[in-house]
């Protein structure tokens, strides 16, 4: 099993024949994903040939979906384009929408955000991200630009703010293997939170353990820790960057800002340790606290 994708999604990409869109298409067509297409309004018509396969480039996304029966979009959009995408394949009924751009205005995304809570988002559209590094299922798709050579097949499901975080994971956890790995982005407002993604994995009979990487800023984690307490029954291992973040400063990702006690990684790993999830103080003890947990299993 897997969470949101697996070897029968069928994905797009809005901006393929962009540098940045060409080049994580045909890796995504190297780890096994079925890219059916992709879609620029300037290149309508046209085809792209990527990794040996040859895509057809279509006008908007729901010509795209009716053509290939396409249901993930992965956005290689840039950031003064990504609301008008986005909107775009929410109208159109994508089941997953994953949103890799950064600097995105954060206003943009409020907008794309409250719109996926409307009425007007009929079919129920995902979205992850922005500014992630997308969701990968080791061994069926990935949708993003996780390295697929990282990590195989597993039962550890790993839900992460951070990409370099989820890879460095991924890489000290390969012997055990992964059903998904999600990278949800480490912006103020995104789409698919860390909730979600507990709640998807306690209800995958296959994930057996979770990972869940956080950052200062904000209150997502303590959110999650409340959340764990009461509807996860699965062994939950956290880690939380920026121990060493100076306050007041804004480092790296926009949401991970500390003000006063609020959003602190002491905070954060006192409120998941006070729910008996593990905490680590680095990702390398983090991945042994989860290894001690999976070697009892």
């Amino acid at each position: 099993m897997s969470i949101y994708l697996n070897k029968d999604s069928k994905i797009i990409v809005q901006g393929i024949t962009g540098g940045m869109g060409s080049k994580h298409t045909t890796l995504m067509l190297e780890s096994g994903a079925d890219i059916v297409g992709g879609v620029n309004a300037r290149k309508a018509g046209t085809t792209v040939t990527l990794a040996g396969k040859d895509l057809p480039v279509f006008g908007t996304v729901k010509e795209a979906m009716e053509a290939t029966g396409a249901n993930v979009s992965v956005l290689f959009v840039p950031p003064a384009f990504t609301k008008a995408a986005a909107i775009e394949a929410v109208d159109a009924g994508i089941g997953l929408m994953v949103v890799i751009t950064e600097g995105v205005p954060v206003q943009d995304t409020a907008e794309v955000w409250s719109y996926l809570q409307s009425e007007a988002n009929h079919a129920g559209t995902r979205m992850i991200g922005p500014n992630c590094p997308g969701i990968i299922t080791p061994g069926e798709s990935l949708a993003g630009i996780t390295p697929h050579t990282i990590a195989g097949k597993g039962p550890i499901g790993l839900v992460s703010k951070s990409g370099t975080l989820t890879y460095q994971m991924m890489y000290e956890l390969r012997d055990f293997g992964f059903t998904t790995a999600i990278g949800i982005g480490g912006d103020p407002i995104i789409g698919t939170t860390h909730i979600d993604a507990l709640e998807a994995f306690e209800n995958d009979p296959d994930t057996k353990a979770i990972v869940m990487i956080g950052e200062i800023g904000g209150d997502a984690e303590e959110r999650a820790a409340a959340y764990i307490k009461e509807h996860v029954t699965k062994p939950v291992v956290g880690y939380v960057a920026g121990f060493t973040a100076p306050e007041g400063k804004t480092m790296g990702h926009a949401g991970a800002i500390v003000s006063g006690s609020a959003g602190t990684a002491q905070a954060k790993k006192e409120a998941l340790e006070a729910v008996g999830v593990k905490v680590g103080k680095t990702p390398s003890e983090t991945a042994a606290l989860m290894r001690e947990i999976m070697q009892g299993l």
